[in-house]
């Protein structure tokens, strides 16, 4: 397979991951203050969202490349 289709193929399953959950995230746990053997902590969320449009535009380039990429020249 040409490099073109399996970019394309990339590009795809990125969408599809995309549609699926909308975005990356994640949580990380801070400590707060020890006093003795008593720890206060909290957690933070994190996130890297991935819109809609984006998911579609990565989905039809890795079909297009795809595409391309399988054509004999």
């Amino acid at each position: 397979m040409r490099p073109a289709g399996i970019v394309g193929i990339i590009l795809i399953v990125v969408g599809i991951i995309g549609f699926a959950w909308g975005g990356l995230g994640w949580t990380t746990q801070k400590k707060d203050a020890q006093l003795g053997p008593l720890e206060i902590t909290h957690k933070e969320s994190h996130g890297i969202a991935f819109p809609p449009i984006a998911s579609g535009i990565c989905v039809v380039a890795g079909v297009v490349l795809v595409i391309v990429g399988s054509r004999k020249s």
